[in-house]
């Protein structure tokens, strides 16, 4: 097998990454030791995540328990005498704000935090890459999209807190790249770590500075115990958009759809008691709730053919549950099991493509100007 920062990918007998070192503690959204000067070069990464329970209902004032995973995207800015991107898909120079539109490259997660922020003048090379695979529903687009907000934010000087930071990158997403998107993702890019949080009172439409925080409970204290977590991410190799996957069941919730509501009420719910469920190791219960989590977004049309088959084998093998850990139609699902690195290899042998470890790591974080 090769080890891919935390990716297993399959060239023989299976088994799941963990990066012990780093233990189940969460460490929370960090700012650096020093922040770097303003105009100096600048490299920040954030992580991944897995929604546990929950999701999605954060995009309809739920509630999630969520878990970060050790991949990491990263942003680099540093000085120039023009504007330039640069993505694994090549480089691009920006003469003026018309140069700004989506250009269908991975640029394009730049292109928007850079309209948002109104940087179109900034003389700057700025440069992204990730660890994250795009699409597999660990949230990689968000976490390089809060990675480029507090990069960018940094080498202009500018100085956001870690809620700030969250909603301001979750807004960059929502208008400027087009994403539809709740607030689960930019929470857990920023702070890192597994985490109970609650988005009661939070509007999905309205601009940052007139909504109210998220809550944002760390759980990893209360579960150092655990030498990790019981869980496997499979992802079923199939990319996906989640903001194509989320936008049909969004617009009937818009319309009052009394089915939609209600199931998105049970869901917030299943997140407030699951949470008590992991704090106690009740991991039957624990279980039963993704479970039934899962069956509630299967029947609303937001799981798939790919997810089905993985979620199907994961609990023939033994899984107490089994869910969708982002959006579905593709991507990855997360499935609770007593024995996570048996539970693997069935799982790679039902044909999942890759498998991941939840693991409570450092949110948004500078990093060595030489990295």
């Amino acid at each position: 097998m090769v080890w891919q920062g935390g990716v297993t990918v399959a060239t023989g007998a299976t088994r799941i990454h963990m990066d012990h070192a780093r233990g189940i503690q969460a460490f929370g959204a960090s700012h650096g030791s020093h922040a770097p000067a303003m105009g100096t070069r600048v490299v920040v990464s954030a992580p991944g995540r897995c929604g546990i329970v929950g999701n999605p209902t954060d995009m309809y004032g739920g509630s999630v328990v969520s878990c970060s995973v050790p991949m990491r995207a990263w942003v680099r800015v540093e000085p120039s005498d023009r504007l330039i991107l640069e993505a694994d898909d090549g480089a691009v120079e920006i003469r003026t704000a018309a140069d700004l539109v989506h250009a269908g490259t991975h640029t394009d997660i730049l292109r928007a935090a850079i309209r948002h922020l109104g940087l179109a003048s900034l003389r700057a090379h700025v440069t992204c890459w990730s660890e994250l695979p795009f699409g597999a529903g660990m949230s990689g687009s968000t976490a390089m999209m809060v990675a480029a907000v507090r990069a960018l934010s940094t080498f202009t000087g500018e100085v956001h807190g870690a809620y700030d930071l969250a909603e301001l990158a979750r807004d960059a997403e929502f208008r400027s790249l087009g994403v539809t998107c709740g607030f689960q993702d930019h929470y857990m890019a920023t702070f890192g770590g597994v985490n109970s949080m609650d988005f009661r009172d939070k509007e999905f439409d309205r601009p940052p500075d007139s909504l109210v925080f998220a809550t944002v409970e760390p759980l990893g204290a209360a579960l150092g115990h655990l030498a990790r977590l019981p869980f496997v991410l499979a992802n079923t190799g199939v990319a996906h958009h989640s903001g194509a996957v989320h936008r049909p069941i969004r617009e009937r919730w818009l319309e009052g759809d009394l089915e939609v509501r209600s199931a998105y009420v049970r869901i917030g719910e299943i997140a407030r008691e699951g949470k008590r469920a992991l704090l106690v190791g009740a991991w039957e219960r624990l279980g039963a709730l993704m479970n039934e989590n899962h069956d509630i977004q299967r029947r609303l049309g937001g799981s798939g053919p790919s997810n089905e088959a993985l979620i199907s084998a994961a609990l023939g093998a033994g899984a107490l549950g089994a869910k969708l850990a982002g959006a579905g139609q593709g991507g990855t699902i997360i499935a609770l099991h007593p024995d996570p690195d048996r539970l693997g290899d069935a799982l790679m042998a039902a044909g999942a493509r890759r498998l991941f470890t939840p693991t409570p790591v450092e949110g948004v974080r500078y990093e060595r100007a030489d990295g």
